[in-house]
């Protein structure tokens, strides 16, 4: 597998949706960094915003606030930030994205949102529930997560362990429908999902935005890049006019 996609001027432009808070921070700017170079546009979506999804080769969920814990039957347990009206939004752009079939990408709050988003649940505080892992925040990979070899995320990473940083203090609880759990760390707190549906979706509960000097974070968008080629092509030959 590759690790970038090689420039061909045969080869159609891609342009991927990134949904993020009103205002960009600097983790959406470090993920349109990653994904433009290799190539891609990149387009971002602020809450509230009417997007034609059919329009975007790919699209990531990016982290930030809280998701409401209303999404998935429950009242808020945390003091926290909500933004409802960027959980609307998401929901409408993950709704369409998943009927044509485009590649997702959900970083932290973006993976949470997706298991949502597929009848899950989450816990809203997993700072007490720590025991062989750090309390504190850490922008560094010094998260050990564990991969299931065989999934997508497994392929990209190229080894049984990696290292990870953690910013999250909630965590996915009961698992969604049609997703199986691809990570874990020390605690056994899931850190990585996937569509069992052939769709090419993936959840990580880490940032690797804030990695991109460890060449297997980067692979990820790498290969999230090709997911959507190939996925673009694929339309583009169903719209082909017969010769």
């Amino acid at each position: 597998m590759s690790e970038h996609i090689e420039p061909d001027d045969s080869l159609p432009g891609l342009t991927i949706g990134i949904s993020g808070p009103a205002r960009k921070r600097f983790a959406q700017r470090l993920i349109s960094l990653a994904l433009r170079l290799k190539g891609a546009h990149t387009y971002y979506i602020r809450p509230g915003a009417r997007v034609d999804v059919s329009l975007l080769d790919g699209l990531v969920l990016s982290g930030g606030t809280h998701v409401h814990p209303e999404r998935y039957g429950q009242q808020p347990q945390v003091s926290a930030k909500y933004d409802k009206a960027r959980d609307t939004t998401d929901q409408l752009l993950l709704e369409q994205a998943e009927a044509i079939g485009i590649p997702v990408l959900g970083i932290c709050r973006g993976a949470q949102f997706i298991n949502i988003f597929h009848g899950g649940s989450l816990c809203q505080n997993v700072t007490p529930l720590r025991v062989n892992t750090r309390h504190r925040p850490l922008l560094l990979p010094m998260q050990t997560v564990r991969l299931v070899a065989t999934s997508l995320l497994g392929q990209v990473m190229r080894a049984p362990v990696i290292g990870a940083n953690r910013i999250h203090s909630q965590a996915i609880k009961q698992l969604g429908k049609n997703l199986k759990v691809t990570a874990v760390d020390n605690d056994l707190f899931v850190q990585a999902i996937e569509s069992t549906q052939g769709q090419w979706l993936m959840g990580l509960q880490w940032h690797p935005e804030y990695l991109p000097y460890h060449a297997g974070h980067r692979r990820i968008f790498g290969q999230f890049l090709e997911a959507a080629l190939t996925v673009k092509l694929a339309r583009l030959s169903q719209t082909a006019p017969a010769h």
